[in-house]
């Protein structure tokens, strides 16, 4: 199986209990290969701590092998919907949801298509968009970032580098943390933050049918949801 499933889910605390098995489970894929597994393992790691019902179960799909530097959005969204048949991953059609997390920036210049893409992905799956990277969504986890690197400078996020990228929220983000995002696995200790992020998404688009030219992000709101999820 192209896939490694983290999660932990513990089915059985002992031989001795009757084994319990999750209501919902959120399947996290994600176009990263580094930043964004940092990430969410730790997210998987607080699932009690956050709060998250018992019945709920939140597991990050790490891709392997071939499919390990698959990104591209469409790609992406095909292979969700192949990993949702296949029996290892016990995906259940009727509970389950799965969210596919990708940036919107290769939109910006280069890709057409954004719009018919997302109400493609949408009629199965939970979308979560970034733009200009998902480095936007983890300066929502710093107190006070909206204030200090995003308000009135939207424009300079997308401004490209010499090797043409949009590199300013990585840029913020290491300046705000010391760490470099791409590299550095303690990145991932920001989900401890993450009430933090919920409050400070709300004041940045989380449209994610209007993300061009605009900084954006839904992720927290996603977490959010699952947070407040009761079965």
């Amino acid at each position: 199986m192209p896939i490694h499933t983290y999660t932990n889910w513990n089915v059985r605390p002992s031989d001795a209990e009757e084994q319990i098995e999750p209501f919902r489970k959120y399947f996290f894929i994600c176009e990263g290969a580094n930043t964004e597994t940092y990430y969410f393992r730790k997210l998987v790691d607080l699932r009690k701590a956050l709060n998250i019902h018992p019945l709920i179960d939140i597991r990050l799909m790490e891709k392997t092998e071939e499919h390990s530097n698959l990104s591209y959005p469409k790609k992406l969204l095909e292979f969700a919907e192949t990993l949702k048949d296949d029996e290892s991953l016990d995906f259940d059609k009727k509970h389950d949801k799965m969210i596919v997390i990708f940036d919107a920036d290769i939109f910006e210049e280069k890709v057409l298509g954004y719009e018919v893409l997302i109400n493609k992905g949408e009629k199965s799956n939970i979308i979560g968009i970034t733009n200009p990277g998902f480095e936007v969504f983890l300066l929502m986890h710093i107190e006070g970032a909206f204030e200090k690197y995003i308000k009135d400078k939207n424009d300079k996020f997308f401004e490209l580098d010499e090797k043409n990228r949009y590199r300013h929220a990585y840029n913020m983000l290491l300046d705000a943390t010391g760490m470099n995002s791409k590299t550095n696995s303690k990145i991932g200790n920001l989900a401890e933050n993450v009430f933090v992020a919920i409050e400070q998404e709300k004041l940045i688009n989380q449209d994610i049918h209007n993300v061009k030219g605009v900084v954006s992000s839904n992720i927290a709101s996603i977490i959010e949801g699952i947070i407040g999820d009761r079965p």
